[in-house]
């Protein structure tokens, strides 16, 4: 094919996870052949994102508002709080646990190889709430890798400071997984079961 412009399509969808370059070229040519009005519709779905949704000011969860759709619900208990990895991990434990609380979005965790540090995490707005009362309580959830111990540690002693009970997902997810992609059963129970670390 002799189209810089195809070429540069095909390299877009590339930056995905998981999509190398025959998923790519794939999609591209799909959207080119079968579905040119999709790809209208997508593309202006992406620059509609990318202008509007932005981190919630008090938990960093993708929203359109100051506040997400979990903070601004008065039926939740906003004093509890579960620290997460991943916004798929809030839409999972949200859709599977009995969990009436808030969340803390990290969008990742600690990885100082790779330059990720507590600053990256929003760890100075977690500091500020626990600092100021507005937590009675931490359930940490993120994922069971080397990373998330270390993470969780930290998070640990930032509680320990402001005497904030910080409690554990079971661990009926598998060691190394990632929880968007443990069965809602699994979460489920691994939330009831939750156990105290501090």
């Amino acid at each position: 094919m002799s189209s810089a412009l195809l070429d540069e399509l095909i390299e877009g969808f590339r930056c995905l996870p998981g999509v190398g370059p025959k998923s790519a070229q794939r999609m591209a040519l799909h959207l080119l052949q079968r579905d040119r009005d999709g790809a209208k519709r997508l593309g202006d779905l992406l620059i509609q994102s990318m202008q509007a949704v932005h981190p919630c000011t008090r938990c960093r969860v993708f929203t359109e508002s100051e506040l997400c759709r979990w903070c601004a619900d008065s039926a939740r208990n906003s004093a509890q709080v579960c620290v997460v990895e991943n916004p798929a991990d809030v839409l999972a434990i949200d859709k599977a646990a009995d969990y009436r609380g808030r969340f803390f979005l990290l969008l990742g965790h600690l990885s100082p190889l790779d330059g990720i540090g507590p600053a990256d995490l929003g760890m100075d707005l977690l500091e500020q709430q626990l600092s100021a009362g507005d937590i009675d309580e931490l359930t940490l959830a993120v994922n069971p890798t080397l990373e998330g111990q270390v993470t969780s540690r930290y998070i640990i002693d930032l509680a320990n400071k402001y005497e904030v009970p910080v409690l554990q997902i079971a661990r009926g997810v598998p060691l190394g997984r990632e929880l968007e992609f443990a069965d809602s059963t699994t979460l489920s129970v691994a939330f009831a079961e939750r156990t105290k670390l501090n």
